[in-house]
C-alpha cells in the first residue's frame, strides 16, 4: 500500500465534466476506465453526474471494506436503486436485519442441503446433454442461462416448478437483471421505454413468485420450505412478502451469474487446447460418460481450478458500499454516508497480484501459487458480512455442468464469429455460438 498515512483527501481523477462528472467516460471505456485508477492513487475520488464516490484501487483496501472494517460499510447506491426488484431480500439489506435474514437462511446451503440440491443439478445437466446433437449449433450462453434458471428453480420449487413458471422465470429474469444494472448506474440517461420494460419484467417476476410462494408447504426438501420453515431468534417466521423478496433474491442471484460463468468456462477451454485436453482427461477418469455427482466434485480437482480461474477473469466490473460511520482507508478520511467504490475486475488483473494476468492459467491456484495471491485480489462472490450465502451452491453447480457436459461432448468455436465481453455489471459473451461435437474416448 502507497498511500501517504498523513493524507487526508483523495486525488480527484482528471477528466471530470459539468453535470455527467466521469459518467459518459466510465460508461464508454468499462474495464479501461477502472483499470487505470489505481494510477492516480490508493483512494481516488469521482463523480457519477452529481454523485461523489470514493474508489479504492488495491487489494488491501477492498479487503478492508469487504472483511477487515465490514462493519462500517453498507450495501449502499447502487443497491439501493435496485430495491425495485429485491425489495428486503439479503442482496440489498444491511445492520442486524440482514444478520438475522442470513442466519435464517443459511440451512438452504448446509452440506445435507447442498448434497439434496445437487441431485437436481446431476439430473437437469444429464437432460440437457442428452438433448444435443453431433455437429449442432448451439447459442450456448443461451443454453447455460436456461440451465441455470432450471436448476435454481427446481431447487427453490420443488413440484410447483412447471412449464408456465419455467417460462416466465426464463422469459422475465434476464431482462430484469440487465436493465436494472443500467437503471442503477445511469437512471436519469434510460428512456422510458426501457424504464417501462425493467418495471414489467419486475411485476412479472414478483407475480409467478407470489403464486407459487401462495401455494408453498413447509414439509417439501426445496428451498421454498426452508424459508417457509425459518424462524427468527423470538420464534417468528418470515412474511410472506419477505419470502417472496428472498425467493426473487435466489432466483436472479442464482441464474445470471451461474450461467455466465459456464459460458466463460466452455469459451476458455476452446481456446486453450492444453486445458481442455487436462480437464477431459480428469472426467474421463472421475465420472467417465455419466452426469457428474455430488460425491464426484471433491476429486475434480483441476476442474475447480479451472473454475477458479473463470470466476478471477470473468467477476462483476464494479461493487460499491456506503460508509455508515467515519472510516479511514489508506490514510483517507472518509465520512459516513460516502459511497465507497471498487473493481472485482481490475483487482482480479492487478499486475502486482498476478502474473501475466490477461493469460488463462487454472495453475496459478495450485496451493503453493494461490498462497501467494494477496487478500482481497481474489472477490468473486464479495466477502465479509456480505459475502455470498450462496457461493457453495454456485460452484458446485458450475462443477456438475462442466464435468457432464466434458464426459460426453466437445464444445468448438463457430468459425468467423468472435466473441467478446460485452460489460454491464455482470461480463457477458456479446454472444456465444458453439459447435457440439461427441467426444471420443
Amino acid at each position: 500500500m502507497t498511500a501517504d498515512i498523513g493524507k487526508s483527501e483523495a486525488p480527484a481523477v482528471p477528466g471530470r465534466l459539468p453535470l455527467v462528472g466521469h459518467t459518459a467516460a466510465m460508461l464508454r471505456e468499462r474495464l479501461d476506465f477502472t483499470a487505470k485508477l489505481r494510477s492516480y492513487g490508493d483512494v481516488v475520488r469521482l463523480r457519477l453526474g452529481p454523485l461523489a464516490v470514493h474508489f479504492v484501487t488495491t487489494p488491501e483496501l477492498a479487503y478492508q471494506v469487504l472483511t477487515g472494517q465490514t462493519d462500517k460499510f453498507d450495501k449502499g447506491i447502487l443497491v439501493d436503486k435496485l430495491r425495485r426488484a429485491f425489495g428486503n431480500g439479503l442482496v440489498s439489506t444491511d445492520g442486524e436485519f440482514h444478520r438475522s435474514q442470513r442466519r435464517m437462511i443459511q440451512p438452504a446451503f448446509s452440506r445435507r442441503a447442498l448434497a439434496r440440491h445437487a441431485e437436481v443439478m446431476t439430473e437437469s445437466a444429464g437432460e440437457m446433454v442428452d438433448s444435443w446433437w453431433a455437429g449442432q449449433e448451439l447459442a450456448l450462453d443461451r443454453r447455460m442461462q436456461d440451465f441455470t434458471i432450471s436448476v435454481v428453480g427446481r431447487t427453490l420449487f420443488s413440484a410447483d416448478f412447471g412449464p408456465r413458471v419455467g417460462a416466465e422465470i426464463r422469459r422475465y429474469t434476464p431482462t430484469l437483471i440487465r436493465l436494472g444494472v443500467l437503471r442503477a448506474l445511469t437512471p436519469s440517461l434510460l428512456s422510458l421505454p426501457v424504464r417501462r420494460r425493467f418495471d414489467n419484467a419486475v411485476a412479472h417476476v414478483h407475480r409467478v413468485v407470489d403464486d407459487v410462494v401462495a401455494g408453498g408447504r413447509e414439509d417439501r426438501d426445496d428451498l421454498l420450505s426452508v424459508l417457509l420453515r425459518a424462524r427468527d431468534e423470538a420464534g417468528e417466521p418470515m412474511s410472506r412478502q419477505q419470502v417472496r423478496d428472498e425467493v426473487v433474491t435466489l432466483l436472479t442471484a442464482g441464474s445470471e451469474t451461474t450461467g455466465i460463468a459456464l459460458s466463460w468456462l466452455f469459451h476458455e477451454l476452446a481456446r486453450n487446447p492444453g486445458v481442455e485436453e487436462r480437464l477431459h482427461a480428469e472426467v474421463d477418469e472421475v465420472v467417465g460418460r455419466r452426469a457428474a455427482t455430488f460425491e464426484d466434485v471433491p476429486s475434480l480437482v483441476y476442474t475447480q481450478r479451472v473454475i477458479s480461474e473463470v470466476l478471477r477473469k470473468y467477476p462483476l466490473w464494479f461493487l460499491m458500499r456506503r460508509a455508515n460511520t467515519d472510516v479511514t482507508l489508506g490514510g483517507v478520511r472518509i465520512p459516513a454516508g460516502t459511497e465507497v467504490g471498487f473493481s472485482p475486475h481490475a483487482l482480479h488483473h492487478d499486475p502486482l497480484s498476478y502474473d501475466a494476468p490477461a493469460r488463462f492459467d487454472p495453475d496459478r491456484w495450485l496451493p503453493t501459487r494461490a498462497r501467494s495471491v494477496p487478500r482481497g485480489a481474489y472477490v468473486p462472490f464479495a466477502g465479509g458480512l456480505h459475502h455470498c450465502p450462496g457461493h457453495s451452491y454456485a460452484s458446485l453447480e458450475i462443477a456438475i455442468a462442466a464435468a457432464t457436459v466434458a464426459a460426453r461432448w466437445r464444445l468448438v468455436p463457430v468459425p468467423g464469429k468472435p466473441v467478446h465481453p460485452r460489460v454491464v455489471g455482470l461480463m457477458y459473451p456479446n454472444r456465444l455460438p458453439m459447435i457440439a461435437l461427441p467426444r471420443r474416448n
